[in-house]
């Protein structure tokens, strides 16, 4: 999704960070061989994953949402020396794949992957988190924050993809459409929650950050 115009866009690109190599290799073998290629973050939001990440420097850090492990590996750039990042898909499939990119990485022994229903398993994860990426099912968005939010540390920070669900959110709202209600509810949550404070940012299908008092 892209708010900017097009020569715009390709001069904020060209002129960011350039992605990893192994990354354009993930992002490769994604193309050929999975479904939904789209879902992953790409180069430019990946390079501000791994930016916020490491001026967080986080110790440990959760993800909702792992699809072929891109974003992963880009919050894994900022990890603390030990740190640690969970990250959380309910597509077994994907399992494998991700941990061979994982594993060409230097940041293998750092990632520790979860397959299941992340409601479920987030209450098992006994860490405090200093960082947290939430990109799966819009329906469960505020479901994730509810049950993270306690378990993030005070300057921690909530990173939430897709806040902007590709312009719907401006849009009549159709009864029908459960992720376009999710993520309406979900960001008026994160205006209104007193415990946090957040900034919408235009980034790709939109981007929040929200910090915990």
């Amino acid at each position: 999704m892209h708010f900017l115009p097009e020569k715009l866009d390709e001069y904020i690109v060209s002129h960011s960070e350039t992605e990893p190599k192994l990354l354009q290799q993930l992002t490769r073998e994604t193309y050929q061989k999975i479904l939904q290629p789209i879902m992953l973050s790409g180069p430019y939001q990946g390079r501000v994953l791994s930016m916020i990440s490491k001026l967080k420097s986080p110790e440990n850090i959760i993800e909702l949402g792992t699809f072929t492990g891109y974003s992963t590996l880009c919050l894994a750039e900022g990890l603390a020396k030990e740190g640690t990042i969970h990250t959380i898909d309910i597509n077994e499939e994907l399992e494998d794949f991700q941990r061979k990119y994982f594993d060409k990485s230097s940041y293998g022994e750092q990632i520790i992957q979860h397959v299941g229903n992340a409601l479920e398993i987030i209450p098992k994860i006994n860490v405090m988190f200093d960082l947290v990426f939430i990109d799966a099912d819009k329906p469960n968005y505020s479901n994730y924050f509810h049950l993270i939010i306690d378990k993030l540390n005070s300057g921690g920070i909530i990173l939430s993809d897709n806040v902007l669900w590709h312009g719907k959110v401006i849009e009549k709202l159709d009864p029908k459409d459960k992720s376009t209600k999710a993520v309406l509810d979900y960001n008026i949550l994160l205006k209104n929650d007193p415990r946090i404070e957040t900034v919408v940012l235009p980034i790709r299908d939109g981007l929040t950050i929200s910090r915990k008092v």
